[in-house]
């Protein structure tokens, strides 16, 4: 077995905070090695843990989210961050992601995509949530969504039209169903879709498939 992904986790809200260790520490895969609810919190058990991820709500008193970003960032630290938060304005977004961080996710996540995009951003791979995706794509080409699909989204949605299901697909690849299912989220986000039909008939009618 590997070793396992060392996270620590900053949001303000107590509650929010114990639910994400519940759900965290129960994969075997993955160690809560500390959480705070501050921004200032984070920086500090960045800089004593050098974890392998941070999880981070945004809007934080004292300190804020973005603001331990930047001084992470700034002080050279690359730990990745997956930025955590209710909020799905685009401009926060770009913020974030311009700040330094590496995925960018909503709290009405499910329990698997949650743990999925904690594993990408230790991966270093970035993670955003679809509805994010659908308004950043948008905002710039919305002709041109299909650009923004990642070469991993691209070989999933090829299997899928060729009627894999989602266990197959996740064999063939070497990954997890659930991250499967992410990859489909935000390929039906950027392709303006609902569903695994929908996606393949958008990528045969724009020439993809």
């Amino acid at each position: 077995m590997t070793d396992a992904v060392r996270v620590v986790i900053v949001d303000d809200h107590p509650v929010v905070r114990d639910g994400l260790v519940g759900i965290l520490d129960a994969v075997e895969s993955i160690e809560v090695v500390g959480t705070g609810g501050t921004g200032a919190d984070a920086v500090h058990l960045v800089r004593t843990w050098h974890p392998d991820a941070l999880v981070l709500d945004l809007r934080m008193p004292h300190m804020t989210g973005m603001e331990a970003i930047r001084a992470l960032r700034g002080d050279g630290d690359d730990t990745p961050i997956l930025v955590l938060t209710t909020f799905d304005a685009d401009d926060e977004a770009i913020a974030a992601l311009r700040a330094g961080a590496t995925g960018y996710l909503l709290k009405d996540a499910g329990r698997e995509e949650l743990i999925a995009a904690v594993r990408a951003t230790a991966r270093r791979e970035p993670v955003l949530a679809p509805s994010v995706a659908t308004m950043l794509v948008r905002g710039v080409r919305p002709d041109l969504a299909v650009d923004v699909l990642t070469d991993r989204e691209l070989e999933v949605l090829r299997l899928v039209a060729q009627g894999n299901t989602n266990a197959s697909v996740g064999r063939a690849l070497f990954i997890g169903q659930s991250t499967v299912k992410t990859h489909l989220l935000n390929v039906y986000a950027k392709l303006g879709v609902s569903d695994r039909a929908a996606a393949v008939d958008a990528a045969h009618r724009r020439g993809i498939l």
